[in-house]
C-alpha cells in the first residue's frame, strides 16, 4: 500500500529541497546573500539527487530524456550564477517525477488487491487428516477445506456443502450466489456461513486470479495510437530540443550578446521538454486497465483498451452469450423404432466431453450414458464417434437433415428450440428439443448500447426462427443465423468495414469471429480456451451490462487520453516562443511546466473512475435478493 503523503519516503528529497529553497528566498529578501546561497545549494542538491544520477545513467547507455534536458538547464544556470533558479527547476522537476511515481503506483495497485484476494494458507484434505500449507503449494486435484468466511485459494469445483459465495471482488457481481457439489468457484472468492471441501482445479500459481493480474500486468506493453503518437512525438523531441538550444547560443555568440542568450537557450531547453507528453497516455492506460479489472473486465492491452473506445457495432453470440447458459432439454422425439431413452443416451455419449453449452443440457438428461471413444468435435456442426459399436453423429440440421422427422424439427425450432439431431450407422435416431433462455439483462444491455450510439447484431450457429424469436426478445433487428465460424468471421469483416467491430463471443467457433473483430471480447469464466486466447477483452462476469460499462470507461479514457496529448503539446508551443524571447525566465518555464505536468497526471489518474453504467450495475445487483445458504 502507498503511504500518505506526509510519510512517503520518495517524496523526502523533494521536500527538504521544496524548504530550503523557501528559507533561501527568505534570506535573499532580507539582504542575506550567504545563507541564501547555502540553502539554495542544499536545495539544489536535494532535487538533483533524484533525476541526475538516472539522466547520467542513461546518456552512458546512449538514450536522451528529459532528466538529461533538467541536467543541462540546472548545470547552465549555477555557470551563469543563477543557482537560485537552478535550485527552483530541481525542486520542482524532482517533486513532479515522485508525483508521477506515486500516481503510477497508485494506477497499479488494483493489481495488487486482485492479488491480496488469494490468502496466505490453506487447509488442504489429507488421508491423515487435515493440514495447513502454503497457498502457492496447491496442486489440482487436492481437496481444499474453506470454511465460514474464508476466501478461496484456487479455482475449483465444490465436491462436499453448500454454501453462498461471493465473488464480487473477482467478476464483479455483488449478489452472492448459492453453489452446490458440482459447481465451480473461482479464486479469491469469500465462502459464506457453511464449510465447502472444493476439489482444485487448477494449482495455487496459476489460477484464474493470478492469469487475470498477469494479462493486466503486461496490458500496456502493446500500445495503442495515441501512446505510439506519443512516443513518436516525444522520443526524437529531446535530440531536437538540445539542437535548438545550442542553435540559441550560437546565435547569442552571433549577435555579440552570448551570456543573454545563453540563458534563453536554458529557458528553452526547459520549455520544449517533452516531460508532461511522456506521461500523458501511459498513466492513463493503467490506471484505466487496472480500474477495469475490479469490476470484471480484463483488457489485454493498451491498444484493445483504445480501439475499443472506438466501437459502433457489437456482434453477439447467441448461445452462452445472449442467453442464459443454462439450456434445458424440453422435448426428445425418436424416430419409428426407437425410443426417447436411447436417443438421449447417444447424444450425451459424444457430448460428455464437449465444452459447447447444449452439451451439458443433453448430458444432464441422461447423466447415466458411458462416454463415447473416438469423439472428434466439428466446429460450426456437431461432434462424431462411437457409442457401443455404433457409429454416431450428433449436429445442428444444416449438417444432419432430419429427413422423416423435418416437420417435428420446424414445429420445435418455431417453438425458440434449437434442434439437435441424432444419427446412428448413417440413419436418422431421433431429434432433442433443448432451449436456453434469454439472460434477463438482454434487453438493457441493448437498450444501454442503442443510447450510446452503437449498433448490435446477434451472430449465431442457430436456426433461422429460433434466432429471430430470441432476437425479438432482445430489441436486436440485425440477425445472421445458422452461421459456421467462416460465416462469422466474414460477417464480422464485413461490419469492421463500415465501422469499429467488437465480436462478444465465448465458444470455440467464436474464435475465428474474435480474431477478426477490432476488438474481441470472450464472455464469463465458462468461455473456451480458443475463445480467451483469441479475444482482446474478458469478463469474468456474465452480466451483459458489463458490456456497455466497458465501453463508456474506455470513451472516457481515450477522451482522457486525447486531452493529456493536446494539453502537453500545447504547453510546449504556448512556453516556447515565451522563452525564445525572454518573456519568462527561467523559474517561470518549470512552474508553468510542471504544473502543467500535476494536471496531466491527475487527470490520467481520473481514468480510474468506475464508469456510471457500472455502478448502475452493481446498485441493481445490490438490492434485496433472497440467498440460500
Amino acid at each position: 500500500m502507498r503511504p500518505p503523503l506526509w510519510r512517503d519516503t520518495a517524496l523526502l528529497p523533494s521536500a527538504i529541497a521544496g524548504v530550503t529553497l523557501l528559507l533561501g528566498y527568505i534570506f535573499e529578501w532580507t539582504g542575506s546573500p550567504f545563507p541564501a546561497l547555502v540553502f539554495h545549494w542544499i536545495a539544489l542538491l536535494a532535487g538533483a539527487y533524484t533525476f541526475v544520477p538516472g539522466a547520467v545513467r542513461r546518456l552512458i547507455r546512449g538514450r536522451l530524456g528529459v532528466g538529461l534536458l533538467m541536467t543541462i538547464a540546472a548545470v547552465g544556470a549555477v555557470a551563469l550564477g543563477h543557482v537560485g533558479e537552478a535550485a527552483t527547476l530541481a525542486f520542482l522537476f524532482s517533486l513532479a517525477e515522485a508525483l508521477e511515481d506515486r500516481a503510477m503506483d497508485r494506477a497499479k495497485e488494483g493489481l495488487r488487491a486482485l492479488l491480496s484476494l488469494i490468502p496466505d494458507t490453506v487447509r488442504v484434505s489429507r488421508l491423515a487428516g487435515d493440514v495447513t500449507i502454503p497457498a502457492a503449494e496447491v496442486r489440482e486435484l487436492d481437496i481444499i477445506v474453506v470454511g465460514a468466511g474464508e476466501r478461496v485459494a484456487t479455482d475449483g469445483v465444490v465436491v462436499e456443502g453448500r454454501s453462498s459465495v461471493d465473488t464480487s471482488a473477482v467478476t464483479g457481481e455483488s449478489i452472492p450466489v448459492e453453489v452446490v457439489p458440482g459447481d465451480a468457484v473461482p479464486a479469491g472468492s469469500v465462502n459464506g456461513s457453511a464449510t465447502l471441501r472444493i476439489e482444485a482445479t487448477a494449482n495455487g500459481r496459476d489460477n484464474s486470479l493470478t492469469q487475470i493480474v498477469e494479462l493486466v500486468e503486461q496490458a500496456h506493453a502493446r500500445k495503442g495510437e495515441r501512446a505510439r503518437l506519443a512516443d513518436r512525438i516525444a522520443r526524437p523531441l529531446v535530440p531536437l530540443v538540445l539542437i535548438v538550444a545550442a542553435l540559441v547560443a550560437i546565435f547569442g555568440f552571433i549577435v555579440g550578446e552570448p551570456q543573454l542568450w545563453i540563458e534563453r537557450a536554458l529557458v528553452v531547453l526547459v520549455a520544449a521538454s517533452p516531460c508532461a507528453l511522456a506521461i500523458a497516455v501511459p498513466v492513463t492506460v493503467i490506471s484505466a486497465i487496472g480500474s477495469a479489472s475490479k469490476f470484471g473486465v480484463v483488457i489485454k492491452s493498451g491498444e484493445a483498451f483504445e480501439q475499443f473506445g472506438t466501437i459502433r457495432h457489437v456482434a453477439l453470440d447467441k448461445t452462452g452469450t445472449l442467453t442464459r447458459n443454462e439450456p434445458q432439454v424440453v422435448e426428445v422425439e425418436a424416430a419409428p423404432g426407437r425410443n426417447e431413452e436411447d436417443v438421449l443416451a447417444a447424444a450425451a455419449a459424444l457430448e460428455a466431453t464437449s465444452t459447447h453449452p447444449l452439451a451439458a443440457a443433453i448430458t444432464a438428461a441422461a447423466p447415466n450414458s458411458a462416454p463415447g471413444t473416438d469423439v472428434e468435435e466439428e466446429a460450426g456442426h456437431g461432434i462424431t464417434g462411437r457409442v457401443g459399436g455404433a457409429a454416431v453423429r450428433v449436429g445442428n440440421t444444416r449438417w444432419l437433415h432430419p429427413g422423416t422427422l423435418q416437420p417435428s424439427a420446424l414445429r420445435m425450432a418455431e417453438d425458440g428450440m434449437t434442434v439437435v439431431v441424432v444419427e446412428v450407422d448413417g440413419e436418422i435416431a431421433g431429434l432433442i428439443g433443448v432451449r436456453d433462455e434469454l439472460r434477463p439483462e438482454a434487453a438493457e444491455t441493448i437498450e444501454l448500447l442503442a443510447a450510446q450510439g452503437v449498433s448490435t447484431v446477434m451472430l449465431t450457429g442457430d436456426n433461422e426462427r429460433t434466432a429471430r424469436a430470441l432476437a425479438a426478445q432482445a430489441g436486436i433487428t440485425d440477425v445472421r443465423a445458422e452461421q459456421l465460424p467462416k460465416d462469422k468471421a466474414d460477417a464480422i469483416t464485413t461490419l469492421v468495414a463500415s465501422g469499429p467491430t467488437a465480436m462478444v463471443g465465448d465458444g470455440i467457433n467464436d474464435a475465428p469471429a474474435l480474431a477478426t473483430a477490432t476488438v474481441g471480447i470472450a464472455m464469463g469464466v465458462k468461455g473456451s480456451a480458443a475463445a480467451i486466447e483469441s479475444a482482446d477483452i474478458a469478463f469474468t462476469g456474465n452480466d451483459l451490462r458489463l458490456i456497455p460499462g466497458a465501453l463508456a470507461h474506455a470513451r472516457r479514457g481515450r477522451l482522457i487520453m486525447t486531452i493529456n496529448i493536446g494539453l502537453a503539446l500545447a504547453i510546449i508551443v504556448v512556453l516556447f516562443p515565451l522563452a525564445l524571447f525572454g518573456v519568462l525566465g527561467l523559474a517561470g518555464v518549470v512552474l508553468v511546466h510542471e504544473i502543467a505536468e500535476v494536471v496531466v497526471i491527475l487527470n490520467g489518474v481520473s481514468a480510474a473512475r468506475r464508469p456510471a453504467a457500472a455502478r448502475l450495475k452493481a446498485a441493481r445487483s445490490q438490492q434485496p435478493a433472497l440467498t440460500h445458504a
